[in-house]
């Protein structure tokens, strides 16, 4: 008979008390083990069992979650588990509801990383502040890599391609394993310290966390951050980030990436330097226009001060006064013949004695007239042209050699005002009143 004095549990009654006993007593753990039984049905979500050699345990990650995992879940991977321990009521198995899971070698990994990262962000090593501008045109890279890898024939591919002017040079370390970042700070350092490059490249091809891990070494970010001279840091693909990267002046997302970075293009810059000297010889061009322009005003006001042509200048527009006059002297002396011929054919018609007397008394008058108009302005421009010759007497220095002064010139015909123009041993020529002196300076 059933014991009225005990408390009597259904199935269920006791699966959920199990339960709320489970969740309250175990919060949030970490459990690290091999993959097994792993199934996803069409539901998305992911069942497998968590084991070690003695036990194993049951789990379930629900497909919000199990959609987000970096890798794909398979038989014997070792893994790390983040979760809640619960009991399934209705087969009253308990299980671990699984919230986050990743590799457990690249697990740990990753926290050493992001500890680290960290770690340096703070110390302001990652601030782009301190960044520096790579060279706009290098003539000497270091690349640190393996010489025998993918990423150094990507790097020298790209280089020849776009610019094969640039020496370079590969500086052989290990990329990989426990040697690894002694072996890239100390090349790293020796390469800087040279002082023969302009940029140093530190690269390597694609590869896991662990086969990226010497580039995640804190020497080496503080080696790349202290560095005099700019570094470029192109590890693995685009999606892998090292702390080589985040201490570099410039992070690459891939090594023929950085390549290209890193140089011009030689056909860009021949377009360049073309348009450049097109430029160039059109500014010489109108620069040289401007200067004959200037060259050609400067030899016509000078052609225009020389006493010469003043005096040339003078006696063309007396020339041209004198053919005025004549003509005019010609046009009135027609106008008074034809007068004197209509006047004479009157009389002739009339015959008046005394008519005849008065005309011609006036016909001398008229003659005597153009004469003297002529005699006077002739008279006018001899004194005017006198002046002018008087004038240019004052200013020619003609005038002042004709005075017992003498003017030297040098044999290229420059006028010698300074004894600082001419040194001994130099001809020079003195130009007297009445001739010219060669002369040898002492």
């Amino acid at each position: 008979m059933q014991d009225p004095t005990r408390d009597v549990l259904t199935p269920s009654q006791l699966n959920t008390l199990a339960r709320d006993l489970l969740e309250g007593a175990f919060p949030l753990i970490w459990v690290e083990g091999e993959l097994g039984n792993v199934t996803r049905p069409a539901s998305g979500h992911l069942y497998f069992t968590l084991k070690d050699a003695r036990a194993q345990v049951r789990c379930a990650m629900f497909k919000p979650k199990s959609q987000w995992l970096r890798f794909v879940p398979r038989e014997g991977l070792r893994v790390l588990a983040r979760g809640r321990l619960t009991l399934y009521e209705a087969r009253g198995d308990y299980q671990l509801v699984i919230d986050h899971l990743e590799e457990a070698g690249e697990g740990a990994l990753r926290r050493a990383f992001d500890a680290l990262k960290a770690k340096l962000a703070a110390e302001g090593l990652f601030d782009e502040g301190r960044k520096r501008a790579l060279p706009a045109h290098p003539r000497r890279l270091a690349v640190i890599t393996s010489p025998s890898g993918a990423a150094v024939r990507d790097v020298l591919s790209v280089l020849g391609r776009r610019f094969p002017l640039l020496e370079v040079d590969i500086l052989p370390v290990q990329v990989q394993g426990e040697a690894a970042p002694a072996q890239i700070v100390s090349m790293l350092r020796r390469a800087a310290d040279s002082d023969r490059y302009d940029v140093i490249l530190v690269t390597r091809g694609g590869g896991s966390l662990e086969d990226l891990w010497a580039f995640n070494d804190e020497q080496l970010a503080r080696a790349i951050a202290a560095s005099p001279v700019p570094v470029v840091s192109a590890v693995g693909h685009e999606t892998d980030f090292t702390l080589a990267d985040f201490a570099a002046d410039l992070r690459a997302p891939t090594p023929s990436v950085a390549a290209e970075l890193l140089v011009p293009d030689a056909r860009d810059l021949s377009t360049r330097l073309r348009t450049l000297d097109r430029r160039v010889q059109e500014l010489q061009r109108h620069h040289l226009r401007q200067a004959m322009q200037r060259a050609d005003r400067a030899a016509l006001r000078l052609n225009a001060l020389r006493p010469e042509a003043r005096l040339a200048l003078i006696r063309r527009r007396q020339e041209d006064a004198m053919r005025r006059l004549q003509a005019l002297w010609r046009e009135q002396t027609e106008q008074r013949r034809a007068r004197l011929r209509h006047a004479a054919a009157i009389l002739r018609a009339a015959q008046p004695q005394r008519r005849l007397a008065q005309l011609q008394a006036r016909l001398e008058a008229l003659r005597a007239r153009p004469q003297a108009a002529v005699a006077r302005q002739l008279q006018r421009e001899a004194l005017k042209l006198r002046g002018l010759a008087r004038s240019l007497e004052a200013v020619s220095p003609l005038a002042t050699v004709a005075r017992g002064y003498a003017i030297v010139t040098r044999a290229d015909g420059a006028l010698v005002r300074s004894v600082d123009q001419v040194a001994p041993g130099d001809a020079v020529q003195a130009r007297l009143a009445d001739g010219e002196l060669k002369l040898r300076v002492e």
